[in-house]
């Protein structure tokens, strides 16, 4: 049995679904993100939780970070650091820019193979402003390696290999799987464990190159002497990716067409907690086909 593991969670900065509106999607079928808050993608969380509670069982295990997105994803690095992850990488070009699950797994792949060793990858089911639930099986896909889906809980590691316990629409099932292994991870595991404090103050000044250039304050100095506050940020030729797999040239998913839809309720009812108001829901309900 390893006595620590090398683990990469795949993260991802995704618009507020909560706050959708009229202005949310783009002309050309893309999420307008400009409009939209930014926030972690709920079942990365529960990811990075599993991958944590694997370097609190075996000391001198490391967690790495990697997320695709514009600059301001970085934030998504740190968020990771304030709760126990060792460091990260940003993908970001405007060649990303548009890119559909393919060219996105197509980008991630790259980065891992330029990270290099690892034992285990984990990421979240699917992200909320897609609900694909594809690009962890592509990654692991081109990297040639096993994979575990719908996973709630690592139970165990021993002898290179992962025991997991998958959540299935009609109950558990458990798994086992050699390493170097891809997990996606549901809502259903545990939620990720809130920012330490002492993380906080020691990482709250990590950035990336580009977010340097927008700050004010000059603390260039300790980027010098805190190596660990810069955040890494790669660009395609970085990962030596082929343009040509990337962004909206290499996505084969096009939308072709997209749709507002507003509910209105034309009428309401108060109903009372009585037989004769529960049986006429009921029949409505039976009427209307949402039940029955």
């Amino acid at each position: 049995m390893k006595k620590s593991y090398r683990i990469i969670v795949l993260a991802k900065q995704v618009p507020d679904t909560r706050n959708v509106g009229k202005d949310a999607m783009k002309a050309d079928g893309t999420v307008n993100r400009a409009v939209l808050p930014a926030i972690f993608n709920p079942e990365d969380l529960n990811a990075l939780e599993q991958a944590l509670r694997i370097k609190d069982r075996f000391p001198g295990s490391h967690v790495t970070m990697l997320t695709m997105g514009p600059p301001r994803a970085a934030e998504i690095i740190r968020e990771g650091l304030y709760r126990g992850a060792d460091d990260g990488y940003l993908l970001t070009d405007r060649a990303f820019a548009g890119s559909d699950t393919l060219a996105t797994s197509y980008a991630l792949s790259r980065a891992i193979l330029k990270i290099g060793d690892f034992d285990l990858i984990l990421a979240g089911r699917q992200a909320i402003d897609g609900d694909t639930a594809q690009v962890g099986p592509q990654v692991a896909e081109k990297l040639k390696i096993a994979q575990v889906s719908y996973a709630e809980e690592i139970l165990e590691i021993k002898k290179e290999k992962v025991t997991v316990k998958r959540r299935l629409e009609k109950g558990v099932e458990i798994v086992e799987a050699p390493t170097p292994l891809l997990i996606t991870v549901t809502g259903s595991a545990p939620a990720c464990r809130p920012r330490n404090a002492k993380l906080i103050m020691k990482y709250k000044r990590a950035t990336t190159l580009s977010e340097r250039q927008d700050i004010s304050e000059d603390y260039i100095s300790i980027y010098d002497d805190r190596p660990f506050l810069n955040l890494p940020e790669w660009n395609v030729t970085d990962i030596d990716a082929d343009p040509a797999q990337l962004g909206l040239s290499g996505s084969p998913t096009k939308v072709k067409k997209i749709e507002n839809v507003v509910f209105q309720a034309k009428e309401a009812k108060v109903l009372q907690d009585s037989d004769p108001d529960i049986n006429w829901l009921m029949k409505e309900l039976i009427t209307n086909h949402t039940l029955g």
